[in-house]
């Protein structure tokens, strides 16, 4: 018998493991619950504000803060899809993560793209600072979708080789 069963199959550490695991799912529950009800209700705001931006005609001189309360919202439901991933796994994995970074990067670029016609106002610095900002957003974004073509095609190669190995 290997160590690692041996220690599983004493009484005193399942217990504990079985314990363990229960905090963690009741942790994870709790998280899920909570980004739910964030989720529906900032999506209730902003149907809210875009009847109201509607209603008033300013809809082209808000577009990019409903845009931005949009991206917010999935940004909660990919972590929501994440700890969903997480409580039915027992583990973390990387793909929701990156999902949800990629999402909060390009939220970023477009807060930061609407804003810039208005920064050389603000001064030469405010206005470069934007634009080194704005500059080192877009290499995250390459970054993190060549990680996540990577980790993609990683992932199907993994797979490959399992399915060959119950072919055998």
């Amino acid at each position: 018998m290997a160590k690692e069963e041996k220690l599983i199959t004493h009484p005193v550490r399942r217990v504990m493991l079985q314990g363990l695991g229960l905090v963690e799912d009741l942790v994870y529950a709790g998280l899920g619950l909570l980004l739910a009800t964030a989720a529906l209700a900032l999506l209730a705001i902003a149907f809210k504000s875009l009847a109201t931006t509607l209603f008033a005609g300013l809809l082209t001189g808000q577009v990019v803060g409903i845009l931005d309360q949009i991206l917010l919202i999935l940004l909660i439901i990919e972590l929501l899809y994440t700890v969903q991933v997480s409580f039915r796994e027992h583990g973390l994995m990387a793909e929701p993560f990156l999902v949800v970074a990629l999402i909060a990067v390009i939220r970023r670029v477009l807060v930061l793209t609407a804003e810039l016609p208005k920064l050389p106002e603000a001064g030469g610095t405010v206005f470069a600072h934007a634009l080194i900002e704005l500059a080192l957003l877009t290499v995250m974004i390459f970054v993190l979708v060549v990680s996540f073509i990577m980790l993609r095609k990683l992932t199907k190669q993994k797979s490959a080789v399992v399915e060959e190995g119950t072919k055998v």
